[in-house]
């Protein structure tokens, strides 16, 4: 499999498990959904959050447009949970077109860019890629341990069942 086909796949597998947690989470109430859990972003609302933040406000803008926006890895950018949600959605949505039209040379190359903390940072392109997706993974695990702390059901996530099971919801 060729880069930009492995990446495309991965893009269509952050928005289906993005899609099946985000109607998980939907059915918390709103205390559950607030509640500081423990997690690294203290609850779902505020990981979900982060995930907007690091993998669309901050890691898509520096893809897409070379910029490298500056906001908190723990801001509240989005206070409404429906409307986190749609952007959430909406977020996942943009990464695969926006894969498919990188050329085949772009997949060894660097992707520079300006941290949080105000240095130059060049890094293997694909790989840098590779760790906005599995980014996505592990912030989704947190919030499915949440989901069974809470003694909620959660949906089954891993990348096989997605391979497997690529049009289910």
């Amino acid at each position: 499999m060729d880069a930009a086909a492995h990446f495309r796949q991965l893009a269509r597998y952050n928005a289906w498990a993005t899609e099946r947690l985000l109607r998980a989470v939907a059915e918390l109430s709103e205390a559950d959904y607030r509640r500081d859990l423990g997690l690294f972003f203290r609850g779902i609302h505020g990981t979900l959050n982060h995930l907007l933040v690091g993998e669309h406000l901050l890691w898509f803008v520096r893809f897409a447009e070379g910029r490298s926006p500056r906001v908190a890895l723990d801001a509240e950018v989005e206070s409404d949970r429906t409307r986190l949600a749609t952007r959430l959605r909406e977020g996942a949505a943009r990464w695969e077109p926006l894969i498919a039209d990188w050329p085949v040379a772009r997949w060894d190359g660097v992707l520079s860019y300006t941290t949080l903390r105000g240095a130059p940072a060049t890094l293997p392109f694909a790989a840098t890629l590779a760790h906005v997706f599995n980014h996505g993974t592990h912030h989704r695990g947190q919030i499915t341990a949440a989901l069974t702390a809470l003694g909620r059901p959660c949906p089954e996530l891993d990348l096989v069942y997605f391979l497997q099971n690529p049009h289910t919801p």
